[in-house]
């Protein structure tokens, strides 16, 4: 019973059979995010960010272990004119002096094959916290090879929910926001 007890204990306790996390940066020269909502009932408006810092970790074995952290700078956000741009960013919509980052942590990141995840996580926008829901897809091939990953990711947001709530007569309260994430190996063995 003691040789079962002592060969079970170094079978899952050996760090050749358990799988560390892997972890990638941000590569914030290929990273963008895109927003884009209804206005005046029929026609899209969109806006941009970059600027965007982070980290993803990723274990092949275990996606218990995965988290992604992003970091997002609002005086990077451009919109299709220099007015839209000046209002999104003015105390109107986002109030980019006062809160001027916007901030994803996720709680879960659920492998569903085939390259897709499913995020669960926190956005903080305005200095308020809600739960979100992203769809993703990877690029990356083997992740445990990759020096560098793709992710793109898409959720829908109120922006009633964070505070973002002026002229909601004029602009839809759903916000759609695409991601494209770049992330480089942090170090390769």
């Amino acid at each position: 019973m003691i040789r079962y007890l002592l060969l079970f204990t170094l079978l899952f306790t050996s760090p050749l059979l358990v799988a560390a996390p892997l972890t990638w940066t941000i590569a914030t020269d290929k990273t963008a995010i895109g927003l884009s909502w209804q206005a005046f009932g029929h026609s899209f408006s969109q806006a941009h960010l970059q600027g965007v810092t982070g980290t993803v970790i990723l274990n092949p074995q275990d996606d218990r272990d995965d988290h992604i952290e992003v970091k997002i700078p609002l005086a990077t956000l451009v919109a299709s004119n220099a007015l839209l741009t000046h209002q999104l960013k003015s105390d109107m919509f986002f109030a980019a002096d006062r809160y001027p980052w916007i901030f994803f942590s996720s709680s879960r990141v659920v492998a569903l094959g085939a390259g897709k995840f499913r995020i669960f996580g926190m956005l903080t926008v305005k200095d308020v916290r809600r739960p979100v829901v992203m769809e993703a897809t990877l690029d990356a091939g083997e992740i445990d090879a990759a020096p560098e990953l793709a992710m793109h990711a898409t959720t829908g947001i109120s922006r009633s929910a964070f505070n973002v709530d002026r002229l909601v007569g004029i602009v839809d309260d759903h916000v759609d926001i695409a991601l494209t994430i770049v992330a480089r190996r942090a170090s390769m063995p």
